[in-house]
Formats: C-alpha cells, structure tokens, sequence
C-alpha cells in the first residue's frame, strides 16, 4: 500500500511522483524518510488527493532511468547535467525575478519580501555544496572510492537545503499567485 512507503522510495520509483509531492508540498527528499501516510497526516491535506493523483501517474508510467541499477559514473554526469547545471543557469535569474517583484510590488501584502537575499544565499549554498561535489566526492567515485567523511558532509549539506527550501515556501507563501498578480511575479512562482 503506497501510504505505508517512504515518500523518498515513493519518489524514486513513481516517474511523477516528485511533482506530485511539489504540489502537495511533501517533503520526499530530507524527509523522505517518513511514509506518505504520515506525511500527509502532518500537513493535513486530502489523503484521497494525494492517491488519485499518484494512481494517475502509475496507470500511464512510462518507463524511466532505474539509477540504482546504472554505473556512478553514469549518474554522476546526470547529477551535473539536470541539476547543477540547471541551478547555475536557472537561480540567477530568479533572484533577477524576485528584487523585481519586491522592489515593484513591495507594498503589496503578498509580496515575498526577502525571498531575493533568501535566493541568493541559497545559490552560495548551493555553489559551495556543487563544487565539493564536482573537485571532491565525485572524482573519488569515479575511482571507485566511496568516502564516508564527504559523503557524510554532502548528506548533512541535502538536509540544510531541505531547511531552507522550507523557509523559501514561507517567505513566498508557498508559491500561491495572488489575484491579478503580474508577469514578473507569476513566471517567479511558476519557475520553482
């Protein structure tokens, strides 16, 4: 039964699933520990939802990249391409996006007021966290080496993000548009 899987396994293993959790602001990545039934129960939200929208997604799966059964080296250049790269090219542009909203809208009871300087710090984390990955941890993978000391900074690294992804939500009120919000604003929220 999906409720009793860890949303993290849930993720992995349901092309979708990840979007869905977005929606549903559930943490599958550090949190992903924790079953989906749980995670529903503590943010409170429509279990039925939930699963309506998961049975969707394995009725129509296409089959997608197991990375557990693919060579590191493989997954590494993945990792670098979809997510470092992506991080580089695409929050610089959203920090752009969001001093825009807070300078033109900051009056404004919605406004994401500090969601720029949050952004900003976020892509030095990030930029620090992708760099050890990239000159450190992942050359010795390549070697075959899997070193508990970086490994160990890196998954502790995973859980500071989470942390400051759920400050971004709140800063930004989970993303909700408000009424007759303008472009700069909606593209913001639409590209998280």
């Amino acid at each position: 039964m999906l409720l009793n899987q860890p949303l993290g396994q849930l993720a992995t293993n349901i092309a979708g699933a990840t979007a869905v959790f977005h929606q549903f602001k559930l943490d599958f990545c550090c949190g992903g520990q924790q079953s989906l039934g749980e995670a529903i129960a503590k943010r409170g939200i429509d279990q039925q939802a939930v699963l309506a929208a998961l049975a969707k997604l394995q009725k129509h799966a296409i089959p997608e990249t197991d990375w557990r059964n693919e060579p590191t080296t493989k997954l590494i250049n993945h990792i670098l391409v979809r997510y470092h790269q992506k991080h580089r090219e695409q929050l610089p542009e959203l920090i752009r996006l969001a001093r825009r909203v807070e300078v033109v809208h900051g009056d404004h009871e919605d406004c994401p007021h500090g969601l720029s300087a949050h952004l900003t710090d976020m892509l030095q984390e990030l930029e620090s966290h992708m760099v050890k990955e990239e000159q450190i941890l992942f050359p010795m993978i390549r070697q075959g080496l899997y070193p508990y000391g970086p490994i160990s900074v890196m998954q502790e690294e995973h859980l500071e993000h989470g942390e400051a992804l759920r400050q971004l939500d709140q800063l930004s009120f989970e993303q909700q548009l408000p009424v007759g919000a303008c472009n700069t604003w909606t593209a913001l929220y639409t590209r998280y």
